[in-house]
């Protein structure tokens, strides 16, 4: 079934973009990450050109933490406070992310780029799972505890002025901290196409301090929000986002994120992890791989 994509210029199987859309929709449900750090990289090694990817993943990922974000706010997990101010440092993030984008397409060199972003990206991210996913399971293993983490916000975010109260979090905190987190994030997923989840949760835990119960539900209050706004500027300034793919992607991932969600419940969350981090290492090994493998033809002639 082949599938024209307007803006990618390009004749797809759409079975496949739906089955892409479903894999990263069932590893969303299996280990709760947005998928769109999975979803541009493999669209690329499928032939579709990374600026299209990056700008379609992320509407993709809108329409995947709608969902999310209210079941989350049904329970009362998120904290709109800490959102509001994470989301008011992603927007201005997505702004920063547009004007590099341009810059990087003017240049020449925003393929380049975003592979390259992957790369360190996901090698630094998978790198980490993994270490922390094995050490638990030596500890386990041993029949030893692991130590419990203290949440306690990093020394430099204790160093910033002008502190506010997050009740919900339980947090007395400078608001620059979140706000520069939010920005961090925010031209991240303008030049990548993630939702940011996959950094931003940790981020929220390790840095910030956050309460556990809070964590996920404001991380997908606020990837709602920033990919919709990235979304709008793709569309606004670099005309990168093509509806009939990110449309294809949304059908695949809601169907698989709903069959990951029923695989997590039967895992231990250790062994997801360790998987997790071992296929994140293996995209970012790949994508290594294409930035140093020379091709047979280094020039193509495309017909217009």
């Amino acid at each position: 079934m082949d599938v024209y994509l307007p803006i990618a210029n390009l004749a797809v199987n759409g079975l496949v973009i739906i089955g892409l859309g479903a894999l990263t929709g069932l590893l969303s449900g299996m280990f709760g990450v947005g998928g769109g750090f999975l979803t541009t990289p493999l669209l690329i090694f499928y032939g579709v050109p990374p600026t299209v990817a990056a700008a379609s993943a992320a509407s993709q990922v809108t329409g995947a933490s709608v969902s999310g974000a209210f079941a989350h706010a049904r329970r009362g997990g998120i904290d709109y406070h800490m959102g509001a101010v994470l989301v008011a440092g992603g927007v201005l993030g997505t702004g920063i992310g547009a004007l590099l984008f341009r810059l990087l397409q003017a240049l020449g060199q925003i393929d380049t780029v975003i592979n390259i972003l992957y790369v360190l990206l996901l090698g630094g991210i998978g790198g980490l799972m993994a270490h922390e996913s094995v050490t638990t399971l030596r500890a386990q293993r041993r029949g030893v505890a692991p130590p419990a983490r203290r949440r306690r916000h990093h020394p430099l975010v204790a160093s910033l002025p002008l502190r506010w109260r997050f009740y919900r979090s339980g947090l007395y905190i400078s608001p620059l901290a979140p706000l520069l987190l939010g920005m961090a994030t925010g031209v991240l997923t303008m030049l990548m196409g993630i939702g940011g989840g996959f950094i931003l949760v940790p981020a929220m835990l390790y840095i910030l301090g956050m309460s556990t119960n809070v964590v996920v539900g404001t991380s997908l209050f606020q990837i709602l929000f920033v990919t919709m706004a990235t979304t709008m500027m793709h569309a606004l300034t670099t005309h990168a986002v093509d509806v009939v793919l990110a449309g294809m992607l949304l059908v695949g991932s809601v169907s698989g994120a709903q069959i990951g969600a029923q695989f997590a419940q039967k895992a231990r969350p250790e062994q997801l992890r360790l998987l997790l981090a071992v296929i994140v290492l293996a995209v970012a090994l790949r994508m290594a791989v294409g930035l140093g493998y020379r091709p047979d033809e280094i020039y193509t002639v495309v017909p217009l």
